[in-house]
């Protein structure tokens, strides 16, 4: 879709900043004036993290004159694969101080303003009303809901990415000239259905081929150059190397951007996205233990069958002593339970627990009225019992 431009220009370019835009210049569907709006634009970047990294990184180099960058996380060690803005030294800081020192190495002319606190209800108008649009590059249900939400009550147009595993998706959203986010995702999967990058994995490169489309798109909308993906949805399968659009109409009964909205002000979203369901949440009161308590059962050589319910290559990277694997779906189509030993307390475990209380949910429905599940699963084992086993 065709659009005007988002932003007024700048009133002019310095001498240097014409020398570092030059290839941009020369560009007839930029040039001077293209420039000049990028320099006037105030963009915000939610996350620094897998998408926010390259995403930030270009934005900077394509002379935005201002960003933002909502992070609230630390850099950690597993983050390194995919989050480019950040190094080895880095380990440990700040993520939204590590990117802004990227982001100003790459350009000293971006005014960057951090955002240092996770982005809730409470905060998102005020945070998302000083910039004229926004980039997504979170990786949960909740804040994405959270976002859009947003962005449709104060009119924002905000740049969308999903990455996972190969696969990849983007699209701009924009409730005035087509459809939100909810047009296309009407409610959140159920919970522990769709898993997330930090328990199926993605492809670090992936976050370049996602980010840099959401970057193109920004500055295609902050420009009025070419068609935006407003009402289009771009799929990547980097396995097979394709890409392939699926046209997104604005939805009249959509619940925030139709014609009789029922969500009016922002809602809960912990609670409308479910991040454990409510069966899960039932089954884990009373019935969840400590890797400590774990660790005591063991030694004390108690009646246990100790079941890991995450997947294979999981399982290869670090596991509990012990642990026999049945991933969750095994339990989710019920070819799991009829191998499970009756005269043994079933004790489950995943990556943080969320999984695992989701299989005792079932569990528990079948009958094994005693079973538990491990809080914190592999992590608190490693964190609180074997310090020295790699996490991830």
């Amino acid at each position: 879709m065709s659009l005007p431009p988002l932003v007024e220009p700048a009133s002019e370019l310095t001498v240097d900043e014409v020398r570092r835009y030059s290839r941009h210049l020369i560009i007839p569907d930029v040039g001077m004036d293209g420039q000049k709006r990028l320099k006037n634009a105030k963009v915000l970047c939610v996350g620094a993290g897998g998408l926010g990294s390259p995403a930030l990184m270009y934005l900077a180099a394509a002379g935005v004159g201002t960003l933002g960058i909502v992070e609230f996380d630390e850099v950690d060690e597993s983050n390194l694969q995919r989050q480019i803005i950040h190094s080895q030294a880095d380990i440990g800081r700040s993520k939204a101080a590590s990117a802004k020192d990227s982001v100003l190495g790459i350009n000293p002319y971006v005014n960057v303003i951090l955002h240092e606190e996770r982005l809730e209800a409470e905060n998102v108008m005020d945070i998302f009303s000083q910039y004229d649009l926004i980039v997504d590059g979170t990786d949960n249900f909740a804040t994405r809901y959270l976002v859009n939400d947003a962005c449709v009550l104060l009119n924002k147009p905000y740049v969308w990415g999903s990455i996972y595993r190969f696969d990849g998706q983007a699209s701009v959203f924009w409730s005035e000239h087509g459809p939100c986010y909810r047009c296309l995702y009407p409610e959140p999967p159920p919970p522990g259905m769709v898993p997330s990058c930090a328990e199926g994995g993605v492809l670090g490169v992936l976050c370049a081929s996602i980010g840099s489309i959401q970057v193109t798109e920004a500055i295609k909308v902050l420009t009025g150059t070419g068609d935006a993906l407003v009402g289009r949805l771009m799929i990547y399968d980097a396995l097979e190397m394709q890409y392939r659009q699926v046209k997104v109409r604005k939805d009249p009964d959509c619940a925030v951007c139709g014609e009789k909205p029922t969500v009016t002000e922002l809602i809960d979203y912990e609670a409308f996205c479910g991040v454990v369901s409510e069966e899960a949440q039932e089954a884990a009161a009373g019935s969840t233990i400590t890797p400590k308590q774990l660790k005591e059962w063991i030694d004390g050589d108690e009646k246990i069958e100790i079941i890991d319910v995450r997947e294979p290559n999981e399982y290869e990277i670090v596991s509990i002593p012990g642990a026999k694997l049945i991933p969750k779906n095994e339990f989710l189509m019920g070819t799991a339970l009829e191998s499970l030993p009756q005269d043994k307390k079933i004790v489950l475990h995943c990556k943080t627990g969320v999984r695992s209380a989701e299989v005792l949910a079932v569990l528990k429905s079948a009958g094994f009225s005693d079973a538990v599940h491990v809080g914190g699963g592999v992590i608190g084992w490693v964190n609180q019992i074997e310090p020295d086993k790699p996490v991830y």
